[in-house]
């Protein structure tokens, strides 16, 4: 009985040793899988039309961003919020699927991304977010700011409008919550190895008082349609939800119903 005891005691302290040792690692290893950076070097060039900014953010961090002219009067500043993977030299493409609309795009790399310093993470890209604000409430002090976040850019553009409250907020593709865009097959593993970053939309959404409009596709395999509809009953009834037939995650605005519901809400 006794060595029975020491047997399965043994196990137990097994399984504990497992369990840590696997926490560890995934909790360590996991921003890599959030924040999939790309990392360019300090002398490259992009190729976008755009001129290229260094905004400062906080603790001594620097942010790399562009600049997008609209060729006539602007009619205010869209700052541009990007997902998750990569860099400016991706998304600064996505610009020209806005360039249309009348306004000046800022887009920013967040710290550690791109050529920004710093290292990135949730409370860090809000830092970020509130000094780009800083930057355009200062060169464009007198023109109308639209907050358009990407995937987990919408994140970060729902926390500066609950501080800083802009004309519009357009969200693209956006989730309930982060843990709700792991696939469901490992959603188990949450209840044991939570999440370092939540990115919470549907805390927010309802304190959000200018108009909102919601964009998702119906194909979209990386945010599921089930996590952005988390959010419409959070809406007020004058905001916009706009699920796109046959959009997946990076095509909602090369496709007529979702530039169409950007345009009509942006003019």
């Amino acid at each position: 009985m006794r060595r029975l005891s020491k047997i399965l005691l043994g196990l137990l302290l097994g399984l504990i040793l497992i369990y840590l040792v696997g926490f560890g690692i995934i909790f360590s290893i996991q921003d890599r899988y959030i924040f999939q950076r790309q990392i360019l070097d300090s002398g490259y060039t992009f190729s976008h039309p755009a001129e290229e900014l260094n905004i400062p953010s906080s603790e001594a961090i620097t942010l790399n961003a562009l600049l997008f002219k609209s060729p006539d009067t602007t009619k205010g500043l869209i700052l541009y919020f990007h997902g998750n993977r990569h860099s400016l030299e991706r998304w600064g493409r996505y610009a020209a699927d806005l360039k249309h609309l009348g306004y000046d795009i800022l887009m920013v790399d967040y710290r550690g991304y791109g050529k920004s310093s710093g290292i990135p993470s949730e409370t860090g890209l809000y830092k970020d977010a509130e000094a780009v604000y800083g930057w355009a409430k200062k060169n464009y002090p007198d023109v109308p700011l639209i907050y358009y976040g990407r995937s987990l850019g919408t994140g970060v553009a729902t926390h500066l409008a609950t501080k800083y409250l802009p004309q519009k907020l357009v969200l693209e593709t956006p989730f309930d919550e982060l843990k709700n865009v792991v696939p469901i097959y490992f959603r188990f593993l949450l209840h044991i190895l939570p999440l370092r970053h939540s990115f919470l939309n549907n805390d927010r959404i309802s304190k959000i008082t200018c108009p909102i409009l919601i964009l998702h596709g119906n194909q979209d395999h990386i945010v599921p349609l089930s996590s952005a509809l988390g959010l419409k009953p959070l809406l007020k009834p004058t905001d916009v939800f706009v699920i796109v037939p046959g959009g997946r995650h990076n095509n909602l605005l090369r496709l007529e119903e979702g530039k169409r519901a950007v345009t009509a809400f942006l003019n």
